[in-house]
């Protein structure tokens, strides 16, 4: 009796297992989206540190360097390709070809489907992370982080962030031509309010407080501080994890399988 009990658990485990290993296949075989998200942040951190004006410690940035406040940013852009751009037109895809409605009706719960694409894009936003640091360090001598510990913290978060943003998207958009669109509408915002165009601690006062209230903006500050080797601002790990909170709830309450 008790093995019978537990086969129809361990078979949804299984299968969970089955649908991460084919969504891995499936992944892998995008490498635009790999592009996007393992090669293209360090790519551009690699432009921005042949500037050899970015090079130079500058008194503005308290003795710091350009390319070191990038290294941080690049990391958060990695994120943001992954949640906003690759992930929400696979989930939108699968509903609209009817893939999580039929799911829906074997032992199989939709669930571990997405569960699955955020499994696939957290590993493939942790690997680019670590290759913009690796690069960073040995290329341009860029400082790893001295606080780990909260370097780790304000990284999760800010993850957890992103892909639950990507989420929503996925919840609100009907078909994979709106997500686009959503997800496009959202993305410049949040490659600004991350620093690519211009850091966070270059912006103005007045400016940095309202992107401080963003969730990238407040990771950004934090990973900055962890790199520094202090704690990150509780401030700033405050608002990145309420972020995700709102995110993610959002996400569960609007998120339809058909």
């Amino acid at each position: 009796m008790t093995a019978i009990a537990h086969t129809p658990a361990a078979a949804v485990k299984g299968s969970a297992t089955a649908v991460l290993k084919a969504e891995a296949r499936l992944f892998l075989r995008e490498p635009g989206a790999l592009f996007w998200i393992l090669a293209f942040p360090t790519a551009l951190l690699c432009v921005l540190g042949s500037i050899p004006s970015f090079r130079e410690p500058s008194a503005d940035l308290n003795g710091l360097r350009v390319v070191d406040l990038y290294v941080p940013v690049v990391v958060l852009l990695a994120m943001i390709m992954s949640g906003i751009q690759s992930m929400p037109p696979v989930l939108t895809g699968y509903r609209e070809r009817g893939i999580l409605r039929r799911m829906s009706a074997t032992p199989m719960r939709p669930g571990a489907l997405i569960g699955a694409q955020i499994a696939l894009h957290g590993a493939a936003v942790t690997v680019s992370a670590a290759l913009a640091l690796a690069v960073g360090r040995i290329v341009f001598d860029v400082a790893l982080p001295r606080q780990f510990a909260g370097y780790l913290v304000a990284f999760v978060l800010a993850a957890l962030a992103a892909l639950a943003l990507g989420s929503v998207v996925s919840a609100i958009s009907r078909t994979t031509k709106i997500t686009q669109a959503i997800g496009s509408a959202v993305f410049f915002p949040a490659m600004f309010t991350a620093g690519v165009w211009l850091p966070v601690s270059a912006m103005p006062d007045i400016l940095q407080r309202i992107v401080d209230l963003t969730p990238f903006g407040a990771a950004v500050q934090a990973l900055d501080t962890a790199t520094a080797g202090d704690w990150p601002s509780w401030t700033h790990l405050g608002v990145t994890a309420l972020w995700a909170v709102v995110l993610i709830t959002a996400a569960r309450r609007w998120f339809k399988w058909e």
